[in-house]
């Protein structure tokens, strides 16, 4: 066999067998999925935004995107603090954020270059920089600082084929916001890839400001989508967003979308109307989330083998236990008390015993889960 799979083992690991063999019967609180949460953005506002495509409906495929959404992207931007002024054509719409990364890494690297990724990273980042044929070397997040960017690792990585730092802000799943210019990134020179699909979920921080606002000097490209501002990852539509430093490397990008031209154009066609009439939505969904953020921290909090904080942002939380070294066995040992939690070493993580809970989750779902979370805590 040969292929991106050739060399991995897909057999399910212990977690997962246990996981099964359970049938359902726990409460999971690592699901990220809003539509599993009735998080279900107001149907009226989607059949009104769908309703005047048909009539009209052509196909006339634009390789950056449909005009009228990249303006709603334009706008957003311009609205946000601070505000990142970009105009038009430094908008390309995509079909997700993970295409969006596959086009960027196409954009930015050759096979055997290497980009900069936090050490606590989304499983996703991995997979992509295999298919693209790179190296993605970790860069240290400082927990002691509330997961601030460690500059020293980041010198300490780049080598003369570093072709970009990718940047989560914020986090998954420290809730960790970039919140000022950081010098390190300005010495490296390097292009920064922002992920920020959670930047509306604020917590700590009052707002999430746009890596490209922060680093003016340079070329940097957001990355964000619908599926987690409105919570509709079924309607698939993502965007770059490339602030002015970037684009000299705007018609490169342009002929890469061309290639895919992955955004549907039923969605685009209605991102305005979302953009417009979503907003209460999106407030709501922040104040559940911020609700059960609250809820947790304080349940969490009163635990002694727990060390947890409060993140700047996103809505999962990534405490630490105390008194244990197998994070492997530690979260078998939660499914068997009926509740499931995701162990650090998921993203990558391997500096004492960590484990990942998402507060996206319904509140009466979430509190039922903590309280069996605690008690299997209680019997270690």
């Amino acid at each position: 066999m040969t292929g991106f799979f050739a060399g991995s083992d897909l057999t399910p690991n212990r977690i997962e067998q246990v996981r099964r063999q359970l049938d359902g019967h726990y409460i999971d609180l690592t699901s990220s999925n809003p539509t599993q949460h009735g998080l279900l953005f107001p149907a009226h506002v989607l059949e009104a935004a769908a309703a005047s495509y048909w009539n009209q409906r052509r196909y006339e495929p634009q390789p950056r995107g449909d005009a009228r959404a990249r303006q709603a992207v334009v706008d957003y931007y311009a609205a946000r603090t601070p505000a990142l002024p970009l105009v038009l054509d430094d908008v390309f719409l995509t079909a997700s954020t993970s295409e969006a990364y596959s086009l960027l890494f196409a954009l930015l690297t050759e096979p055997g270059d290497n980009v900069l990724a936090p050490v606590v990273t989304y499983p996703l980042f991995e997979y992509l920089a295999e298919l693209h044929h790179i190296e993605l070397r970790p860069y240290a997040l400082d927990e002691a600082r509330g997961w601030r960017i460690d500059p020293a690792s980041l010198h300490a990585q780049v080598d003369n084929r570093t072709r970009a730092v990718l940047i989560v802000s914020p986090h998954n799943p420290t809730g960790a916001i970039v919140s000022e210019a950081l010098p390190a990134l300005t010495t490296l020179g390097l292009p920064l890839i922002c992920d920020e699909v959670f930047a509306e979920f604020t917590y700590r921080q009052p707002t999430t400001p746009p890596i490209g606002a922060l680093h003016p000097e340079l070329p940097v490209f957001h990355l964000n989508g619908i599926s987690k501002l409105f919570a509709l990852p079924d309607l698939k539509l993502g965007w770059i967003a490339l602030n002015a430093a970037a684009r000299p490397f705007a018609d490169r990008l342009e002929l890469l979308n061309d290639t895919f031209l992955g955004a549907n154009a039923l969605t685009q066609h209605m991102l305005p109307a979302l953009f417009a009439a979503g907003g209460d939505f999106v407030r709501a969904m922040r104040e559940r989330v911020r609700c059960n953020l609250d809820l947790a921290l304080e349940r969490l909090s009163a635990c002694p083998v727990l060390r947890v904080h409060a993140p700047d942002g996103g809505y999962y939380l990534f405490p630490e236990v105390l008194g244990c070294d197998d994070e492997e066995e530690l979260v078998i040992h939660c499914l068997r008390h009926g509740v499931r939690v995701h162990p650090g070493f998921f993203f990558g993580y391997e500096r004492g015993v960590h484990i990942m809970l998402s507060c996206l989750t319904r509140t009466e779902q979430l509190e039922a889960g903590l309280t069996r979370l605690l008690a299997a805590l209680a019997h270690l």
